[in-house]
C-alpha cells in the first residue's frame, strides 16, 4: 500500500436508495470492515445490519476494482421500551465489531444504546434428504407407517447466508453505550458508556467487570464523560479511553482491578489565544483510534485530527485541520447543534494516512509521510466507475475561485460522521446519510 500524497481517487461504487426522502431508519449509523477486508457491514438507525461482501471478479480484474455485494441483510436490535424509567430504547446500532475469523463462519459485535449481541454468520449450500421420522416438509411421520429405513442423502441447494443471534449481552449500562471493543486475546470485550466502561467474556452473558467508573458520587459533581474507548490491538491487558474534556486515558489492567487510575493521560495544553465560548464543546473527543501497529492513536475533536505518540503524553506528534474554515461559524453551528455532533476517524491499513468526515458530504484524507491532505465529496453525480475524484476546496471569503464553494454554501445536513479503511488495500467506505460510498485509488 502507498501512502496518498499524489494519489488519486476513483468512485467504485455506492449502496443504498436514490430517492430524496430518505426515512430516518435507513441512515447509517455505523461502517466496519472486518479483518482481511473481504466483509464489510453497516448498521442503521432502524436496527438492521447489512453486510457486504468482495466481489472476486472485480478484485481479479485488470484493472483491480474495489466492489461489493450484498451478502447478508438481518435486522439486529428492535425498539424497546424501558417501563421502569419510562424510556424508548432505540433500534439504531451504534457500533459494529468484528471478531477474528476462526472458522468457516464470520463472527460480530453490534449494539445500540443498551444491549450488545454476538452474531454468527455462516452459509449453507447443503440440505438433507431422506429422513426417516420427518417427511420433506417437515412433518413428523407416524411411526406406524415406517415400513423400511432409509439412508439420509446430502444433496447441493441454492447458497444461504443465515445470521443468528448467539449471546445477547444485556442490563450491564445504565447510560447509552458508545463504544465496543474485542480484544487482541479474541476471548474478552469492553463496553463503554458515558461513565464505565465494563469487560465482558464472550461466553458469559450474565455478569460483566466493571474496569473504569467516572461517576461523582454527587452528580452535580460531573464534569466530564466517556467517548469513545478502544483495546490496544497487540497487548491485552492495555486500553485507552477519551473523554469530553478532550482528554485520552491509557489503562493498564495488570495494575490494578479497577482502572480508576491511568498509567497515561494525554492532554494538549490549550492555546490561550484561541480560547472561546465554545473552547470545551469543540476540544470534546468524540473518537479515538489505535493505530495498526499500536505505537500511535489518532483523537478526532470538532474541527482537527491528532496524531499522538502512545511514549509521549505532552502534546500530540501531528496536528490535521479538518474544517477550520468553520471556527468562525461555532455560533450558528451551535445554534443548530452541529457543535455536537461526533465524527468518527480512521487509519489506513499500513498507519500511513487518516481519514475522516466533515459536512457537505465531504470527507478528508491526511497523508502523513508527504503531510498532503485531501478534500473528497462523497456524490451521486460522480457515480460512474473510474470517475476519479476531483479535489474539493472551501474559500471563506473575497473572491471565489471558480471549482471553489464557499463556507456559507455548505450544507450542515449532510455530514459524513461514519467512515472505514480497507485493512490492507486503498479501498475506502464513506457512509453519506442513507447511502454507502466505496471509492479506491486509481491503480
Amino acid at each position: 500500500m502507498v501512502g496518498n500524497g499524489d494519489m488519486q481517487w476513483c468512485f467504485s461504487q455506492v449502496k443504498g436508495t436514490l430517492e430524496d426522502d430518505v426515512t430516518e431508519a435507513d441512515i447509517i449509523s455505523c461502517v466496519e470492515f472486518n479483518h482481511d477486508g473481504d466483509l464489510l457491514a453497516t448498521g442503521d438507525k432502524g436496527g438492521r445490519v447489512v453486510i457486504f461482501q468482495g466481489d472476486p471478479n472485480s478484485k481479479n480484474s485488470i484493472p483491480r476494482r474495489g466492489e461489493y455485494n450484498v451478502y447478508s441483510t438481518f435486522q439486529s436490535h428492535e425498539p424497546e421500551f424501558d417501563y421502569l424509567k419510562s424510556l424508548e430504547i432505540e433500534e439504531k446500532i451504534n457500533k459494529i465489531r468484528w471478531l477474528k475469523r476462526k472458522n468457516p463462519a464470520h463472527f460480530l459485535l453490534s449494539t445500540n444504546d443498551k444491549t450488545i449481541k454476538l452474531w454468527k454468520v455462516s452459509e449453507r449450500d447443503k440440505k438433507v434428504e431422506g429422513y426417516n421420522t420427518k417427511e420433506e416438509n417437515g412433518a413428523i411421520r407416524d411411526p406406524a407407517c415406517i415400513t423400511s429405513l432409509r439412508v439420509p442423502t446430502i444433496k447441493p441447494m441454492e447458497l444461504m447466508v443465515e445470521a443468528s443471534p448467539r449471546r445477547i449481552f444485556a442490563n450491564a449500562h445504565t447510560y447509552h453505550i458508545n463504544s465496543i471493543s474485542v480484544n487482541s486475546d479474541q476471548e474478552t470485550y469492553l463496553s463503554a458508556d458515558d461513565l464505565r466502561i465494563n469487560l465482558w467474556h464472550l461466553e458469559i452473558t450474565d455478569q460483566s467487570f466493571n474496569i473504569v467508573d467516572i461517576k461523582p458520587t454527587n452528580m452535580e459533581e460531573l464534569t466530564e464523560v466517556i467517548t469513545a474507548a478502544e483495546f490496544h490491538p497487540a497487548e491485552c491487558n492495555v486500553l485507552v479511553y477519551s473523554s469530553s474534556k478532550g482528554t485520552i486515558r491509557l489503562c493498564d489492567m495488570r495494575s490494578a482491578a479497577l482502572c480508576d487510575q491511568h498509567s497515561k493521560l494525554f492532554e494538549e495544553p490549550e492555546d490561550p489565544t484561541n480560547r472561546s465560548f465554545f473552547s470545551e464543546i469543540i476540544s470534546s473527543i468524540s473518537d479515538v483510534k489505535l493505530s495498526n501497529s499500536g505505537r500511535y492513536m489518532i483523537s478526532r475533536d470538532y474541527l482537527s485530527v491528532k496524531v499522538w505518540d502512545l511514549q509521549m503524553e505532552t502534546k500530540p506528534i501531528e496536528c490535521y485541520p479538518v474544517h477550520e474554515y468553520l471556527r468562525s461559524k461555532l455560533c450558528s453551528l451551535y445554534e443548530n447543534d452541529c457543535i455536537f455532533d461526533k465524527f468518527e476517524c480512521c487509519w489506513s491499513g499500513n498507519d500511513s494516512a487518516i481519514m475522516t468526515g466533515s459536512y457537505n458530504n465531504f470527507f478528508r484524507v491526511f497523508d502523513r509521510t508527504t503531510k498532503r491532505d485531501l478534500t473528497l465529496e462523497a456524490a451521486r453525480d460522480i457515480a460512474k466507475p473510474k470517475t476519479l475524484l476531483k479535489p474539493r476546496k472551501v474559500c471563506t471569503g473575497g473572491k471565489r475561485k471558480k471549482d471553489e464553494i464557499s463556507v456559507d454554501c455548505l450544507d450542515f445536513n449532510k455530514k459524513i460522521l461514519h467512515t472505514a479503511w480497507h485493512p490492507s488495500e486503498n479501498v475506502v467506505a464513506v457512509a453519506a446519510t442513507n447511502n454507502l460510498f466505496l471509492f479506491q485509488d486509481k491503480l
